[in-house]
């Protein structure tokens, strides 16, 4: 039995129906799929957004595979643009290809910033490449995994030192060191110099993806991983119940049983094997056992419908250009580490860091074709800094007042506000909605509002973890959802994971 339909229990689930197993899926709300999503938020218009989970790069290209899933991805043509104001004049970073090294010239006024992040980017794929592949075999040991690596300076600057170090040891311009930074800070609430190294295991998981550390567009939207996922589980045999929640875990270890809320009433069905795609929090409540230590979610997440791209103040670039990467707004390296402070203290950022992209220029199938023809564009924007604690007070307010700094900052580096750009929906209401981590709580039941569930782990084994990281103190309970050890993110490498050791592999 699988706990939650999410992307990683579908993958589990495809998986373990393939090897000739019973298999019965259990997902409490109407719809499999969890984060990874695809939805048309937006009353009487025909765009099919992904709602949450937005872009993929942790997704093996064995799973895809290895199940057969019609599913495929698209590369950006830009990796990103960073605006910014030099000597008075509006300027920025565009990182895509060959105009890279010109970008860096007339920003940085030479070649070293280039010269040292071509280097240092060097390095992490030389990391990816090793790393990457391990996150479907199992745990490595700490020194196995450093040895497998073989580059000592990568290892210190990665897994030793505070990430802060390795930035201002190989970059010197503040913008620059911001772009690097920005990685280390997705769902994650850290200062650069974070003792914890919590930042460094973020970073870690951006830049190792595919073992190239690039972010690939799915083409149809998040939905069509999760549509393709369901498809692969039923067509092995697996049975998927929607509206079913599990509310309780019995287990002697040898076998389980479940209590399920279901529409007709509440049942317990009996399991060999039980597998929860849910938070260790979760998981933990299901079984009575005691809690885990609370979570904290700290992004703001954005979508937006536009009628048009807006025009920038930067004229050297292009905006199908800049929106088609990642758009990096108060993202230097000062700007976030200010940012960070302000909400440590309790206060909402006052200039919120942010970035966007658009999915519409790389996939424009998520749009009907009226308004594709009409060159209607989406915008997704993930704000940084924003931990749950801000909006524990007044989450309507605090969500209102942090949207109209985040939109303020990106309307810095605009011609035109982004507001006049919004399209309008059926009952003529502009098309844009925001998330807090309390409305991820509320929605998805991400502890905390916490995108990776808990705290990111570095990937190898700790003292205590097993054979897969996914194995709980219940030899027949297995966590496969994003707060198993190498989880976090669109991967499907907790739900592989967790199915290699429920055959034992």
């Amino acid at each position: 039995m699988i706990v939650g339909g999410g992307h990683n229990g579908l993958v589990a689930a495809a998986y373990l129906a393939r090897a000739g197993q019973s298999v019965l899926v259990l997902e409490r709300l109407g719809t499999t799929g969890g984060a990874a999503i695809s939805t048309r938020p937006f009353a009487g218009v025909d765009a099919r957004l992904s709602r949450y989970s937005y872009l993929v790069s942790l997704l093996p290209d064995k799973i895809v595979r290895d199940l057969g899933l019609d599913f495929a991805v698209r590369k950006r043509t830009v990796s990103s643009y960073t605006p910014a104001v030099r000597d008075g004049r509006p300027t920025g970073l565009l990182v895509a290809g060959e105009g890279t090294q010109e970008s860096f010239a007339a920003l940085t006024g030479g070649e070293r910033e280039y010269a040292a992040w071509q280097r240092f980017y060097g390095m992490t794929q030389r990391v990816a490449e090793r790393v990457f592949p391990t996150l479907t075999e199992p745990l490595p040991g700490r020194d196995a995994l450093r040895e497998r690596i073989d580059d000592a300076d990568a290892w210190r600057m990665l897994f030793e030192e505070p990430l802060g170090a390795a930035v201002e040891e190989n970059f010197t311009d503040d913008l620059v060191r911001g772009v690097v930074l920005t990685d280390a800070l997705i769902g994650t609430f850290a200062d650069a110099h974070d003792t914890s190294l919590l930042q460094n295991r973020c970073f870690l998981y951006h830049v190792i993806g595919g073992g190239t550390g690039d972010w690939d567009v799915p083409v149809g939207g998040m939905g069509a991983l999760t549509d393709a996922l369901a498809g692969a589980a039923r067509a092995a045999g697996a049975e998927i119940r929607v509206r079913h929640e599990a509310t309780r875990i019995e287990t002697d270890g040898n076998a389980a049983e479940v209590t399920v809320r279901t529409p007709d009433g509440e049942r317990v069905v009996a399991a060999g094997r039980v597998l929860v795609n849910a938070s260790p929090q979760a998981l933990a409540a299901l079984l009575g056992d005691a809690p885990p230590p609370p979570a904290e979610g700290a992004q703001l997440k954005v979508n937006m419908l536009l009628t048009r791209l807006p025009k920038l103040r930067d004229r050297s670039v292009d905006p199908r250009q800049a929106f088609a990467g990642t758009f990096h707004i108060a993202e230097g390296y000062g700007q976030l580490a200010d940012a960070y402070r302000d909400a440590a203290a309790g206060r909402l950022p006052t200039a919120p860091p942010s970035e966007i992209y658009c999915h519409s220029l790389t996939d424009p199938t998520i749009l009907g074709p009226e308004l594709a023809a009409r060159g209607y564009q989406t915008l997704t924007l993930f704000g940084l800094h924003a931990p749950a604690r801000l909006f524990a007070a007044d989450n309507d307010a605090a969500r209102a007042a942090l949207l109209k700094a985040t939109l303020a900052e990106l309307d810095a580096h605009l011609e035109e506000p982004i507001t006049d750009c919004l399209a309008l929906d059926a009952n003529g209401e502009p098309c844009i909605e925001a998330k807090t981590p309390l409305d991820l709580e509320r929605d998805l039941r991400l502890p905390g509002g916490h995108i990776f569930h808990r705290d990111l782990s570095f990937p190898f084994a700790d003292e205590g973890t097993r054979r897969w990281g996914v194995e709980t103190a219940h030899a027949n309970v297995l966590l496969c959802g994003a707060g198993a050890v190498r989880g976090g993110g669109v991967s499907g490498v907790p739900g592989h994971n967790a199915a290699m050791a429920a055959l034992g592999e």
